[in-house]
């Protein structure tokens, strides 16, 4: 650490609130490998802290207008677009993704928010009248109370947006446990609420590891937990939040496979490949790390996503040349770097090796480059694993149905894509497929905002997929109101209605 570290606490109650445990955690410049900030781990009193100030906040804001909570995030979405610059920033700082990209990520979550503004449609109820003599029938959703989110290091503006917008704007209160290895951008997410108006206690923000998460799954107070990351780490949430009577939604991980057709545009497929899988450093769930190549494709399709990543320029984020930057820590570029060696012992081609690659200037950075493995072996831990970097596979299959049939044989189904000129192909391979997100000649088929995110098998645990639809129902329950009132003529008060006996 030097002179200039600074130290982040959590946001409880409506204003910063120191560290109590004693205990903090490193943050680091993943392009310098410079400790720049030290974050408060939170201890379960803490975590209790922030979870009764979310009770306290819920008794008011749970039965507030509708007005005013769409005034309120109104008014958060103008300070989000004003501040998007700051933002994308801090991205940049703590996580090493280009400024490109984290301003892209702050505008995907922007959309949720913007989503979370019309919640006055969303939550528009049923109402069936006479279904008996003088009996109605009325469909209604109400909030759920103290609802918490656990997000992951790799987008820590954008995920946590896809959850707390639309749980305050159905009328809970939130706790956010986001990654401590990037947890600046959620902090200002939670200053920015607060200058918008949203009231002391609505959104906290504690810092933390497992402490705080395991608190948070047991917590009596809470009624449902958000959360996305790795798959080992979805099913033990999923597990431990539903044995304590929680409504749970917890995203896994993934192994995205895109299939290529013979008769696809293979400039435009390598295009995508190039994008989808070294995007953003390939840390994201839907990145694309396996490519299916059919028939004869493979070599043509290899040589030119060669072509292409030989071309991108790997930098510090904060340079607006850089294309692609560090990973988020050296331990993990590290195990990025492991995979890329087992390859080749377990029979792959490499046909890049991003492996011992620096930045000059910059070499105590945690950098890695671009990665190519061809003819991968899916016994081979490179496809088996969820790498999470820059690292694409690549495998043969002789027809569309082998290759179906292998991306199907995956444990994980969150994203597929599929490129193709045939309509009838894509079609027959969005039927059949077994995956939650489908892309057709799109690499990372992420829902807008109004539908929603949501994988398949061990891509997700729970019910409910992520914002959308599926977000709402998530954050609200369902309550049924049957209704029978006598008619005025019936007798008891005359308020002067004619009678027609």
């Amino acid at each position: 650490m030097t002179s200039e570290t600074r130290t982040v606490g959590h946001w409880i109650g409506g204003r910063a609130v120191e560290g109590a445990s004693g205990a903090y955690g490193p943050v680091t410049d993943p392009a310098t490998g410079e400790v720049t900030t030290r974050v408060a781990l939170a201890s379960a009193e803490e975590v209790d802290a922030a979870v009764a100030a979310a009770k306290d906040a819920y008794a008011s804001w749970g039965t507030s207008s509708l007005a005013t909570r769409t005034s309120v995030l109104f008014a958060y979405r103008a300070l989000l677009d004003a501040r998007r610059e700051e933002l994308a920033r801090l991205i940049t700082a703590e996580h090493g993704k280009v400024h490109a990209d984290a301003l892209g990520e702050v505008a995907r979550g922007l959309e949720i928010v913007e989503l979370a503004c019309g919640i006055t449609t969303q939550l528009k109820g049923e109402l069936s009248t006479q279904v008996s003599n003088r009996v109605d029938v009325a469909a209604i959703r109400q909030p759920l109370g103290v609802v918490a989110g656990i997000t992951p290091f790799n987008f820590p503006a954008m995920v946590p947006m896809w959850m707390f917008p639309l749980a305050i704007a159905c009328g809970n209160t939130f706790v956010l446990k986001p990654s401590e290895k990037d947890p600046s951008a959620a902090l200002l997410l939670a200053e920015l609420a607060a200058e918008a108006g949203l009231p002391e206690g609505v959104l906290n923000v504690v810092n933390g590891d497992r402490v705080a998460v395991e608190r948070l799954l047991e917590h009596p107070d809470v009624a449902a937990v958000s959360f996305v990351g790795s798959t080992p780490i979805a099913r033990h949430i999923h597990a431990t939040a539903s044995a304590h009577g929680k409504r749970v939604q917890a995203l896994g991980g993934a192994k995205n496979h895109m299939l290529v057709l013979p008769d696809a545009d293979l400039d435009a497929a390598a295009d995508a490949a190039v994008s989808a899988a070294y995007g953003s450093a390939g840390e994201r769930c839907m990145a694309v790390s396996a490519v299916v190549a059919v028939g004869d494709t493979g070599d043509a399709l290899i040589a030119k996503i060669r072509d292409r990543a030989e071309k991108i320029k790997i930098g510090p984020g904060s340079d607006p040349t850089s294309e692609m930057g560090p990973l988020i820590t050296a331990e993990h570029r590290d195990r990025v770097a492991s995979y890329v060696a087992g390859a080749a012992a377990q029979g792959a081609d490499v046909v890049l090796d991003g492996t011992g690659f620096t930045v000059e200037g910059y070499e105590k950075g945690h950098w890695i480059g671009l990665s190519l493995l061809d003819k991968v072996s899916p016994e081979s831990d490179a496809y088996r694993d969820e790498i999470f970097g820059p690292v694409l596979c690549v495998l043969r299959a002789e027809t569309y149905e082998e290759g179906v049939a292998l991306i199907n044989a995956s444990p994980w189904g969150n994203g597929t894509a599929v490129f193709t000129r045939d309509g009838g192909a894509a079609r027959r391979f969005q039927l059949e497929v077994q995956a939650g997100m489908v892309g057709v000649n799109v690499p990372i088929p992420v829902p807008v905002g109004y539908h929603s995110f949501g994988g398949w098998k061990d891509s997700l645990f729970g019910d409910h997929h992520i914002y959308g639809n599926d977000g709402v129902h998530f954050y609200t329950r369902g309550k049924v109101v049957t209704t029978r009132w006598p008619d005025p003529e019936d007798g008891g008060v005359d308020l002067g209605f004619p009678s027609h006996k």
